[in-house]
């Protein structure tokens, strides 16, 4: 997330009540989980085997439970609580929204609207938008010219959807994302705080959902095609002209490259690429990143062909055995 106006190091240390390393007027122009960090972005670390990779990020402010040298171009928050504290920052530029905020939005020329169709501030409606019944559509949301949202259709805070998007029933757009850290009294929630971006002409089948970015922004590339009962996990970025099919799961922090079709029920692992043009049949597991142009298959995804050779080599296994013991 960017922050509207740029503040410094000293800044930031005294909103969370802790000191800091390097120049006062240190600036920080967003704030980002280590995944997404830009230049001027603050991160945060609080595991030391990761130190070094958030040290040498992008990111130009660590929040970190230790104190270290900082790089040169680079300052330290000195927190107990990295995560905690993160999750302050974000809240406090931020803030969520009270569910039950209602305000008029702004609307183009022939938008219909259904009956019972609720909406949040900060709302644009372009020309030509069709919105069916019993809809609810956050604050802070576009929808661009064209559009189709099917009734009964959940789109949360800081969802932006391009023109002539279709989205059917059931479908929730902008959901929390599925982040959290273990404590020692269970397990503590990453606020969400990114967007939603949904670019023209895609299609999204019914009930899937889309998770928002953690601070960043989960992305579905122009043309693409959802079937039903799709999952895109949060801070994930869809190429252009992918088809996803129906009960196929995408994790955060994914890459899907321009044409990659994944058919059903294909399951995606974190924080991985998949490269243009490949292709994976039907219940093929990712536990790596994977190159572009190639067919997939397999519980661990690999060569196609070698994958059905083996499973031919398989069936004659006890064939062989018997003729062995023989």
């Amino acid at each position: 997330m960017k922050l509207p106006l740029p503040i410094t190091l000293a800044e930031a240390a005294s909103l969370l009540n802790i000191p800091f390393i390097g120049p006062a007027d240190h600036p920080i122009t967003g704030i980002n989980e280590i995944h997404k960090v830009e230049k001027g972005d603050l991160t945060f670390v609080d595991v030391e085997k990761y130190f070094q990779k958030a040290l040498s990020s992008a990111a130009t402010t660590i929040l970190i439970n230790q104190e270290v040298a900082p790089p040169a171009g680079k300052g330290l928050l000195i927190s107990e609580d990295p995560f905690g504290d993160y999750n302050r920052l974000t809240e406090h530029f931020q803030p969520r929204k009270s569910l039950d905020t209602a305000a008029e939005p702004a609307i183009g020329q022939g938008v219909k609207i259904g009956q019972f169709v609720v909406f949040g501030e900060n709302v644009i409606i372009e020309e030509g938008v069709e919105i069916g019944h019993h809809c609810v559509i956050g604050s802070d949301v576009r929808i661009g010219k064209g559009s189709l949202i099917h009734a009964n259709v959940t789109i949360y805070d800081q969802v932006e959807i391009g023109e002539s998007v279709v989205i059917n029933s059931g479908s929730v757009i902008g959901s929390e994302a599925f982040y959290f850290k273990t404590r020692p009294h269970g397990r503590d929630k990453m606020l969400t705080k990114g967007r939603v971006l949904i670019h023209d002409h895609v299609d999204i089948g019914a009930n899937c959902t889309i998770d928002r970015g953690v601070s960043g922004d989960t992305v579905i590339g122009e043309y693409t095609k959802m079937d039903n009962l799709v999952q895109i996990g949060h801070d994930t970025v869809i190429g252009k002209r992918c088809l996803l099919a129906s009960q196929v799961g995408v994790a955060g922090v994914v890459t899907l490259e321009d044409d990659v079709i994944l058919w059903g029920q294909v399951g995606v692992n974190k924080d991985l690429t998949i490269g243009q043009g490949a292709v994976l049949l039907g219940k093929t597991g990712v536990m790596s990143s994977l190159e572009g142009g190639k067919t997939y298959l397999g519980m661990i995804a690999h060569d196609a062909r070698a994958c059905l050779r083996e499973e031919a080599a398989l069936r004659k296994l006890p064939e062989v055995m018997r003729r062995l013991a023989d």
